[in-house]
């Protein structure tokens, strides 16, 4: 099992009740609204502790304490539309359904509300990675000197092979037989491996404001997602976001790899996509949807990013 780390000693007040500023990960479920189904523990969970919980269909605002070792939220069961901010900050919704995941690293605390849909109860595996197993990791993936590294955020992520390292380690956490402390170990190790290779920001400045805050990122994403059909506005988008035109695209090209225009381009494209394939609107309609009012400039785009013409792809998509 993880060993235990003292609680923050200056409190922050909830309600009628106090939350920490931080705490470990055997205390975090006393801050969580629902129940604990299941909790890893014994000595073959050393290097993750892992539990599932059965949430409450509406939570109302509450505070998360930090956790210092790398959290993975996997969605086991259910829909439900999840908030969250900084404290006193915006609300960012997520939409997530089973097999999504959060991912989270945060020094600080934050706030967090839910509303669950669909029949099926809302479940979640929450599995904290130990501090030692992940340090060692990165530093023989990353260099002696890397330590141990900041993780980006994820809110309502998709990753096939975290899933399936979510899906071995629930298997091995319900199943009625002994449990494996080797086998457990070897899907620490996995999934610290992954973790460092998907999500790790290894940017050698660690200097504040060298990195673009995950809740940034999130609401500049929905907000070119909102307006795929609009001309691209890097002013009117690092406005959004409360920063410089020059300070916002450094970072953002730092965190996706992509220039902002790059990325709404990239965006469009997808959007077009899905039309193609899941709609009856015509190509010039699916153009104009995207934002561009010329059919061939609309197809010069497209098939620059999938290498097909629009109707080529909406042939492909046909059975």
């Amino acid at each position: 099992m993880l060993s235990s780390n003292e609680d923050a000693l200056v409190p922050i007040s909830h309600g009628n009740r106090s939350t920490p500023e931080r705490t470990s990960p055997e205390a975090h479920r006393q801050y969580i609204g629902g129940r604990v189904l299941v909790s890893g523990d014994g000595p073959a969970w050393r290097d993750l502790f892992v539990e599932i919980f059965s949430h409450n269909r509406i939570e109302r605002p509450f505070l998360v304490p930090a956790v210092a070792e790398p959290l993975v939220v996997w969605v086991l069961s259910g829909s439900a539309k999840v908030d969250e901010r900084d404290i006193g900050g915006e609300w960012l919704s997520t939409q997530v359904t089973a097999g999504d995941f959060f991912l989270t690293r945060t020094p600080s605390p934050y706030e967090m509300k839910w509303e669950a849909y669909g029949e099926d109860p809302f479940q979640v595996m929450h599995l904290y990675l130990a501090l030692p197993l992940f340090a060692q990791v990165a530093a023989d993936m990353l260099g002696t000197a890397a330590g141990s590294p900041k993780l980006r955020d994820v809110s309502g992520g998709r990753d096939e092979v975290l899933s399936h390292l979510l899906g071995l380690v629930h298997l091995e956490l319900v199943r009625d037989k002994e449990q494996s402390p080797l086998f457990i170990q070897g899907l620490a190790q996995s999934l610290a491996v992954h973790l460092v290779r998907a999500y790790a920001d290894t940017s050698l400045d660690r200097a504040a404001g060298s990195a673009l805050p995950g809740f940034k990122l999130r609401r500049a994403l929905q907000f070119m997602s909102e307006r795929l059909h609009e001309e691209f506005d890097l002013c009117r988008l690092a406005q959004e976001v409360g920063m410089s035109e020059f300070h916002f695209s450094r970072l953002f090209k730092k965190a996706t790899g992509l220039s902002p225009s790059q990325h709404f381009i990239k965006q469009r494209v997808a959007r077009a996509q899905q039309l193609l394939l899941e709609s009856d609107m015509s190509i010039i309609e699916i153009g104009m949807a995207v934002g561009y009012s010329s059919p061939s400039h609309f197809a010069q785009i497209f098939r620059r990013g999938t290498g097909m013409t629009p109707r080529e792809y909406r042939r492909s998509g046909s059975f």
